[in-house]
């Protein structure tokens, strides 16, 4: 069988962080003879190469080839290219994951779209990645159609013959932004690219050691000068012009203004913040023509004026202005609607704690020039922010807190300038309503069993700004009640340390307030049982009763109704073969699933040959609990020793 992809590891002394790499390169969708995995050693000196070749002896997919350490990854990318038998080869970090479909989702793709790079959804543990560029799928994208220059990291598919043909390889040795010169060279000549954005391919994952190479401190001057390579490929295969400009605006955005604004430059040691400074400030002003910073957002542009006219001072005291800025998003009402979760909120800036104010009018009008003091400054970003407020976003997504792994929810944004009175200022206040499916909302899936956190996401006046969604009420964990939709048990609830908006989807039992069940509210008539739940359902939903005696338990089928504010569960009882027992109760909300979940009901059916009676369970006496507790307790402790002691034998 050809062998479709090539998936090439760079590696140097990862230590146990490499084995959630290996395990999901292993656990891939695309058939084991239909891809291979080729580790390049790149002189380690841990356990990791004995590991490795362990690893090849057993998998004949893995390949391990050792050599001499090269200083960084683009050695062994290259060595890892010209060793690839796979149609396209896949770049991935050794501390890093894939998504189990990854590459048989990315080839797909790419093969349909006539494709030379396929770029895979990414999530971050704990590192960015891009958002706007996975808002949705792209077959054929471009630098001029997308936000393509958003992601220059190399965890991506190419077309081995477009790589041959074109000669792309990475830059070798001791440097950084290899990857950049490599990427915006393969986007520019590229015959193709297609973006996948309904499945996360790529996992960023940040390292509990903080070792990952991308996020260390660097030396400015080394830096910039590799950055300068990536901006002369793009001179290369681009005119003068709009496009050219956008490219190079990529660049003056994120690695010179981003890194001179607020608490980000702030938190840097002075002496450091001159030096980076200062090489920003040279390669501005070789670089950048005055087009290159007019497209960028107001804030920005600021920062870019004052980097032109070497005025370090006022970077570092507009950085003071915005370090005290924040975006807060204060909940509304929370509803369940046919299945859907109805979240409103309103959204806005702060400083110092209160409201962010505007000037009453605002005027679009061009910096044109540095501002002459920072007050200056503030003053013209709060009047284009004014002008500019119908053309504010704000997005809500759902994160999964094990992965990173985000989502866009659909929302309804209504903009509201509210007067601040006796003062001749305003607030902006975006109020918006979102809709959380749990049967659609991973891109058209339901979302799985796990934790999810929402987020607000809001660009205003040069500002895109992330936060939690809260606080909620302090005195309530359960944000409204559950529901069961898509076979899933899923509580919106408040976190307990700061009240943030989170759904528990599928792991919740005590909170979903299944224990205040009355048991007199309960009914058994004509051998069907009806019991009131706290619990949402869009319609009548299949479920499972089960009943459990002392020395046998029975499953039966049972239908949540929609009823009022919660549901009201059915079941046909089997009398015949309850009786002579008292038998304890659970809800099954999931009856066809894989491994069925059920949740105890405070109630008890005590059956004889002539009626079903309803009891309260009776609750686990003090010792019982304390017997429960203790082995709870020793199970974790002798858990995070064994995980520990695992850890410790890899490393």
């Amino acid at each position: 069988m050809p062998v479709k992809v090539s998936v090439i590891v760079p590696v140097y002394n990862p230590g146990p962080y490499i084995e959630d790499c290996i395990a999901s390169l292993l656990k891939q969708s695309l058939p084991p003879d239909e891809y291979e995995v080729i580790f390049v050693d790149d002189g380690s000196t841990d356990q990791t190469p004995a590991r490795l070749d362990e690893l090849a002896a057993k998998e004949p997919r893995v390949r391990v080839i050792h050599q001499e350490n090269s200083g960084w990854s683009g050695k062994p990318r290259n060595v890892g290219i010209a060793a690839a038998r796979g149609e396209f080869v896949m770049f991935v970090d050794n501390d890093d994951s894939l998504g189990e479909e990854a590459l048989e989702r990315m080839y797909g793709y790419g093969v349909a779209n006539g494709a030379d790079v396929i770029v895979g959804k990414m999530a971050g543990k704990g590192r960015s990645v891009p958002v706007e560029l996975f808002r949705q799928n792209r077959p054929r994208a471009s630098v001029e159609n997308a936000p393509l220059i958003d992601s220059l990291t190399p965890h991506k598919m190419f077309r081995k013959a477009f790589l041959d043909e074109t000669g792309l390889r990475f830059p070798e040795g001791r440097r950084r932004l290899e990857d950049h010169v490599f990427v915006v060279e393969a986007y520019l000549r590229a015959a193709n690219v297609s973006v996948i954005g309904d499945y996360v391919c790529y996992y960023h994952i940040r390292r509990d050691d903080e070792a990952n190479a991308g996020i260390q401190q660097f030396e400015p001057a080394g830096y910039f000068k590799n950055l300068r390579e990536a901006l002369d490929v793009v001179e290369e295969y681009t005119e003068p012009g709009a496009v050219r400009d956008s490219l190079h605006r990529r660049w003056l955005r994120v690695e010179m203004v981003e890194r001179l604004r607020g608490k980000r430059f702030l938190r840097m040691p002075d002496d450091y913040r001159r030096k980076l400074f200062q090489e920003i400030h040279h390669i501005t002003a070789e670089r950048f023509g005055p087009a290159v910073a007019a497209g960028l957002q107001p804030t920005q542009q600021v920062v870019a004026a004052l980097i032109a006219a070497d005025r370090y001072e006022d970077v570092v005291a507009f950085a003071e202005w915005e370090a005290g800025l924040t975006l807060k998003a204060a909940p509304g009402s929370l509803r369940w609607h046919d299945g859907a979760l109805r979240v409103e909120l309103a959204a806005e800036f702060t400083a110092g704690g209160a409201p962010l104010t505007f000037p009453g009018g605002g005027v679009r009008a061009p910096l044109g020039g540095p501002p002459p003091n920072v007050a200056e400054a503030e003053a013209w970003v709060a009047s284009d922010t004014v002008a500019q407020f119908g053309r504010a976003a704000l997005d809500l997504l759902v994160r999964e807190r094990s992965t990173g792994a985000q989502y866009f929810q659909p929302v309804e944004v209504t903009r509201e300038i509210v007067p601040v009175e006796d003062s001749g200022k305003v607030r902006l206040v975006l109020r918006a309503t979102a809709t959380v499916d749990p049967a659609r909302a991973i891109d058209g899936g339901p979302l799985h069993s796990g934790l999810w956190d929402t987020y607000a996401r809001v660009r205003l006046g040069g500002w895109s700004k992330e936060t939690r969604i809260g606080p909620g009420p302090r005195k309530a964990r359960a944000a409204t009640s559950a529901a069961v939709v898509a076979g899933r048990v899923v509580l919106p609830y408040w976190t307990d340390q700061h009240g943030h908006l989170s759904l528990d989807v599928d792991r919740a039992s005590k909170r979903l307030g299944l224990s205040r069940l009355d048991p007199e509210r309960v009914t058994v008539s004509g051998g069907r049982l009806r019991a009131p739940l706290p619990l949402h359902v869009p319609g009548d939903t299949a479920v499972a009763l089960r009943l459990t005696s002392p020395d046998r338990s029975v499953d039966t089928p049972a239908t949540l109704a929609p009823a009022g504010d919660g549901a009201v569960l059915e079941a046909a009882l089997p009398a015949g073969e309850l009786s002579g027992a008292t038998w304890r109760t659970a809800l099954c909300a999931a009856p066809d699933a894989a491994e069925p979940r059920f949740l105890p009901l405070p109630l008890s059916l005590r059956a004889d040959a002539n009626q079903v009676k309803v009891v309260r369970t009776p609750r686990p006496s003090f010792v019982q609990r304390l017997v429960r507790l203790t082995r709870r307790t020793l199970a974790a402790v002798l858990g995070r020793r064994t995980a520990s002691r695992a850890k410790a034998r890899k490393v």
